[in-house]
Parts: C-alpha cells; sequence; structure tokens
C-alpha cells in the first residue's frame, strides 16, 4: 500500500496551519498540490538555467529547449500518443479546446474548404450536461459563429450519462463529440469505448476532457482511439498555466493554427506566411517552457507510484467519505457512479453550500462551493450550486473523517 505519510512530506504547503489549525485541502479537482520536485525544478530554471526556447544558438537557449522537448516526450509517454508531434503544449485544458474549436470553424468558414472535418453550417456538435464550462461554451461560441448546432445529451437522476439520448443525437452531419472522461461535479466516468465507436461509426470525430480522468486513473490514447485529448497541469501536480492537446497526427496535419505568431512559422513575406511543422505549428508566442518543464517533472513524480495502489488508496477515501455524509441528515450526495473519481458533490437540505464552506474553512478545511464552471450540471441537478471534497493522493482517512465532522458541526451550527 501507498505510504501516503511519506508523500505528504513532498507537499510543503500540507504541514502549514490555517486558523491555527492543520490544513486539509480536498479541492483537488479545482488544483492540485504541488510537490517539492516540481517546485525545486521550476526554481532551478529561473535561478540557474532560464534562455528562450527555440531560438537561439547560445547555451541556456539550447539547454532549455532540450528540457521543453524532454518534457513533451515525457506527456507522449504518460498518455500513449505514438508522436512527440500529436503532442502541443497549451496553457491549459480550456486552451485545449479552445484550439480545436476555433480551428474546425476556421476551416468550415474558408471560402475554398473541403475537409470532411471543417464545421460548417447546418453541421452538429454533441456534447453532455456534465461538462465543465471549458468543454462546452466553447462549441457554444462557435457553433453560433458558423451556423452549426450544439445538441446536449442528459444525465439521469443517478449522474450516469443517458446513452441511448447521446446515441440518438450524433448523427451524419455531428462533426464532433464533446465528452468528459470524469465530471467534475459527479465523478461519473461516461462508457468513452462505447461512445468514440458509435461517433466513429458516424463519421464524427471525439474530443475528451481529461483533466479528472488523466489524474485519476489515466489514460491510453491509442487504445481509447480518441481524436483529441485535453488536460491540464495544474490538477496533474504540475504547475498552474500549464497543459496538452493529443491530436492524431493526420487531423492536426489538416488544421489551421489557432493563433499566429513567432515560432509557428516557417516563413513569412510580405504575401504569404506558411506554417511550421507539428507540434510548434500550434505554439505561438513564447511558451511557457518553464511550466511545460515544470509539467514533466510532475508526471515523473507521480510515475514512481502503483497505479492500482493509487486507484485504492483514491477509492478507499470516496467510500469512507461517502459512507460518512450519508449519515448526516438531510444530505444529499450527487453523482452514483459505482467506478467514479473521487469526488463527492453534495447539498444539505436548508443550509446554504457557501455557508458550509465558510464553517469548513475555519476549521482549516478547503472544499469548493458554488457550480463548480458547470452551470449546466447544476441544472441538471436542480440546484443552484453544491459543496464539493475532492481527494488526491496524499489525502488521509483522518483528513476524511474530519470532514464528515466538519459538515455535522457545520449543519447543527447552521441550522440553529
Amino acid at each position: 500500500m501507498l505510504d501516503v505519510e511519506t508523500i505528504r512530506t513532498d507537499f510543503p504547503i500540507l504541514s502549514r496551519e490555517i486558523y491555527s489549525r492543520p490544513l486539509i485541502y480536498l479541492d483537488n479537482g479545482a488544483t492540485a498540490q504541488k510537490p517539492l520536485r516540481v517546485i525545486e525544478r521550476i526554481d532551478s530554471l529561473h535561478r540557474n538555467l532560464y534562455g528562450n526556447i527555440h531560438r537561439g544558438v547560445h547555451y541556456l537557449s539550447q539547454e532549455c529547449t532540450t528540457l521543453y522537448e524532454q518534457a513533451r516526450e515525457r506527456v507522449r509517454s504518460f498518455i500513449g500518443a505514438a508522436s512527440p508531434q500529436e503532442v502541443i503544449f497549451t496553457s491549459g485544458a480550456t486552451a485545449s479546446i479552445n484550439l480545436v474549436a476555433y480551428s474546425l470553424a476556421q476551416m468550415g468558414l474558408a471560402r475554398d474548404s473541403t475537409s470532411p472535418i471543417a464545421l460548417s453550417p447546418g453541421d452538429n456538435v454533441v456534447a453532455t450536461q456534465m461538462e465543465h464550462h471549458s468543454n462546452f461554451v466553447p462549441w457554444q461560441i462557435v457553433c453560433r459563429m458558423v451556423g452549426a448546432e450544439l445538441r446536449m445529451a442528459p444525465f439521469d437522476e443517478r449522474g450516469m450519462l443517458d446513452m441511448e439520448r447521446l446515441e440518438a443525437m450524433i448523427d451524419g452531419r455531428t462533426r464532433l463529440v464533446a465528452i468528459t472522461q470524469a465530471s467534475n461535479v459527479l465523478g461519473t466516468r461516461p462508457d468513452l469505448e462505447r461512445i468514440i465507436a458509435m461517433a466513429h461509426r458516424r463519421g464524427a470525430l471525439v474530443l475528451v476532457d481529461g483533466c479528472q480522468g488523466v489524474v485519476h486513473g489515466g489514460v491510453d490514447v491509442a487504445a481509447m482511439d480518441c481524436d483529441f485529448y485535453a488536460f491540464s497541469g495544474h490538477k496533474l501536480y504540475g504547475p498552474t498555466g500549464t497543459g496538452a492537446l493529443y491530436g492524431k497526427r493526420e487531423l492536426l496535419e489538416q488544421m489551421p493554427p489557432f493563433m499566429g505568431g513567432g515560432d509557428m512559422v516557417e516563413s513569412v513575406s510580405l504575401e504569404k506566411t506558411t506554417w511550421a511543422n507539428l507540434p510548434l505549428k500550434f505554439e505561438a508566442g513564447t511558451a511557457n517552457f518553464v511550466g511545460a518543464i515544470g509539467l514533466g517533472e510532475a508526471i515523473e513524480w507521480l510515475a514512481q507510484f502503483d497505479p492500482v495502489e493509487v486507484a485504492t488508496h483514491e477509492q478507499m477515501l470516496l467510500e469512507r467519505a461517502t459512507g460518512g455524509l450519508t449519515t448526516i441528515e438531510g444530505l444529499t450526495i450527487y453523482g452514483h457512479d459505482l467506478h467514479k473519481c473521487p469526488i463527492v458533490s453534495f447539498t444539505v437540505e436548508g443550509v446554504h453550500h457557501y455557508d458550509i464552506g465558510m464553517v469548513l474553512d475555519k476549521l482549516g478545511i478547503a472544499v469548493r462551493t458554488g457550480t463548480h464552471c458547470a452551470e449546466p450540471t447544476m441544472l441538471g441537478c436542480r440546484v443552484e450550486g453544491m459543496c464539493r471534497a475532492s481527494m488526491a493522493i496524499y489525502n488521509t482517512a483522518a483528513e476524511v473523517d474530519a470532514l464528515v465532522k466538519g459538515v455535522a458541526l457545520a449543519v447543527n451550527m447552521l441550522r440553529q
């Protein structure tokens, strides 16, 4: 089994106190804390080795370029991509998804476009009601831009995707299905194998939002056979402002760049610009190379642990939290997938979620309150907001017990 107490020593912030109480950090679905290895790598780069990548012949530039491309290879290996050219560094999943959305829309708006993957007037994109805003709003924008339709598949009272409704929405004019690997609110893990197969049978592409799934369970994009996969580094114990987009090479080759600027061009003249080869075609401007190297370091840190042991530990935390919270009168948990990731979102009858969160904060317990950037999900659950506790590799059974005790205390106090 995991030695969680030793793991915790890798995270300096976990030893601090909040309001004279030990910090209990249960907001990992929003962002995870950073191990010392990542912190020290970033600090060392700024202190000892900092030079803009892909541009200079001097030592600092060359060394940083090497480390940057090594980080790309670490990401490639971690997600199971066939080639580093299929891995594009971005500022996170939001940027990754916008890149795909606007590139496909550009193709659809081009006068001479005949590409079958272009998003054109009369086409449609299918998403689900359990998506994070990052995998909903970009599609809403580009569908309106080109005159396409955005279709939303609902989920049932258990928080499970309505597969029959989803399948009925995918037709010959569906260009893309946008689907989460694991809901950031419900914890639900949709049946991606089935969804990707049904989309491909109808000629549709599939983009998977892997922000939660890549942390809890990981991914093999080749085995999954998704066309695009997006994730953020800051939820994967890496730096803020980092992430990646995986895309099948044959698709990325067809797609125009989302942004123009330095480092993404082959040549520029007054009349014409030609693009650099993959993946640089999609990496305009000075990259966050320090962050990307830090992300690679986070992946190496995580790789030292047995994935089965990590999953077992997180499942124990989830079951312990669920069992404890359900004993509180009037408390409702949302999302009952037996294979859900370690996220527990809940409301308590007669008590506002913000008030619960504020009381927990005074106890040193950090949880998320509100809509979790998923208002369509709240609408499907018929609530205005929720509390959410999301666990990670460094959380302990004692911390989960403290959460349950803290929620019970907050509810009793607030009801009075």
